[in-house]
């Protein structure tokens, strides 16, 4: 009996080792220090800040005086310089480059090419401090496979929550139009027409990996043949995506310039209506009725009358962009103003990745939005929205361990938020061009020569 005793306690010792309790005392730690820190939450900045991760999350934050510094951490300081979560871009389209909204890439590409674009981007908006990305519509289903590569660590790229396909009807915003009638043509969303049509494409957009779903209520900027105000799903239709996506738990994002498209979307129950051109006082109404978030996507109409025609951007574009851009301010002022929830969220693909920073600006010198509430919509608002505040969108023990840095103070000049510093994702560093111990800019996590605290 002895000796299967002595195994016995053996085999226990060695399960203890290796448990996820072992692990955990075993994580790495590390502390960020910074000038100043703004936690997302919407609170006031905090001087003299540091931030003990271990492993891959948040274990302590707060003033330097209140936070007691590990024996034998990595120190990462960053004088000069203010702490943010990691910034949420709640519209991106991840596998897209700029040029005519997708018809051309559809027409002339392959998925493959799709593919590559997402790698190339990934790190890009990884690099320009957005830690974690919405894409609501790559067309295709490539957008899962990079995120589960990025989930994986074989690539380097924000966090990613994915539509795939997206919904459109025939003709429509998400359609090829202008066309020959002879040729069949796959569109840039899934073609779905009446209530059938998209209970099915619902199922299987879910079936191969779609976090949530995405539906055009109205005409587009990009899109030949349709007015951005027109109506496209009907009421019923929408609704029936909404309740087919809630059966497995998803939630919908409406793309939906229009006023009418808006007010059926936001009643429909959507969680999020996508660029919101052309709110009216209904869709105010409506929207905040029912909590539905605003999803502003500013810059992009800028980079469509400024530099689109450079980039392939069709002139009947070009003209809707310049028609549309100062209603859209207007509006999306109003409804800001009037109490409507926003997340923010930017379009990239339609501009090059890496420009995401740039609606932060338009956000408080065109709408009139505070510093520091223009990075809550960018942390806590973008978080709550895509259903991940347990996770991300603020700076606090538990939550996981992604940080930026910009140089100065972002609420004296916001701008700074287009030149983010330093990155850091679930623990570890990805970019750095400031402070010591870091490491240099690899576009991987940066190594571990940082400095040790005595």
């Amino acid at each position: 009996m002895r000796p299967i005793v002595g195994l016995v306690a053996f085999l226990a010792f060695c399960l203890l080792a290796v448990s996820p309790i072992a692990g955990q005392t075993a994580a790495p730690v590390t502390v960020v220090r910074a000038s100043w820190l703004i936690d997302g939450s919407g609170a006031p900045p905090v001087a003299n800040a540091v931030i003990v991760v271990r492993g891959d999350r948040i274990e302590a934050v707060g003033a330097a005086a209140s936070v007691t510094i590990p024996a034998g951490a990595r120190l990462i300081d960053l004088p000069g310089h203010t702490l943010l979560p990691g910034l949420i871009d709640c519209h991106v389209h991840i596998t897209g480059m700029p040029g005519d909204g997708g018809d051309t890439a559809e027409l002339k590409e392959t998925d493959a090419h799709k593919a590559i674009y997402g790698v190339v981007n990934a790190r890009t908006t990884l690099e320009a401090g957005f830690t974690t990305v919405r894409d609501v519509g790559a067309g295709s289903y490539a957008a899962v496979a990079l995120r589960e590569l990025i989930d994986r660590g074989l690539v380097p790229g924000p966090r990613l929550v994915v539509a795939t396909r997206g919904l459109g009807i025939t003709g429509g915003h998400g359609d090829i139009n202008g066309w020959s009638p002879e040729l069949d043509l796959p569109g840039t969303a899934e073609i779905a027409d009446g209530v059938e049509e998209l209970r099915k494409a619902v199922r299987r957009q879910v079936k191969f990996g779609a976090d949530f779903i995405k539906v055009v209520a109205s005409g587009g900027v990009l899109s030949s043949g349709d007015a951005p105000s027109a109506i496209q799903y009907t009421f019923e239709e929408l609704r029936t995506v909404v309740e087919e996506a809630a059966h497995s738990g998803r939630k919908v994002a409406a793309h939906a310039h229009g006023a009418a498209g808006i007010v059926d979307a936001s009643r429909a129950g959507v969680a999020s209506i996508e660029h919101g051109s052309l709110v009216d006082e209904a869709g105010i109404r409506a929207m905040k009725e029912h909590g539905t978030y605003m999803v502003p996507t500013l810059y992009t109409l800028d980079f469509i009358v400024d530099e689109g025609a450079a980039h392939g951007v069709p002139e009947y574009a070009v003209a809707k962009a310049r028609a549309m851009r100062q209603a859209q301010r207007e509006n999306l002022r109003k409804a800001w103003q009037a109490g409507v929830k926003f997340a923010y969220g930017t379009d990239a693909a339609v501009f090059p990745h890496g420009r995401n920073g740039r609606d932060f600006d338009i956000l408080v010198r065109q709408l009139g939005v505070p510093p520091l509430e223009a990075i809550r919509m960018a942390t806590s608002s973008a978080a709550d929205l895509l259903g991940l505040a347990d996770r991300v969108g603020t700076l606090k023990g538990g939550h996981l361990a992604d940080l930026v840095a910009v140089e100065g103070n972002p609420l004296e000049d916001v701008r700074r938020l287009e030149r983010v510093a330093f990155v850091m994702k679930g623990g570890q560093v990805f970019k750095t061009t400031a402070g010591s111990g870091t490491g240099a800019t690899t576009g991987r996590p940066a190594p571990d020569g940082l400095i040790e605290a005595r």
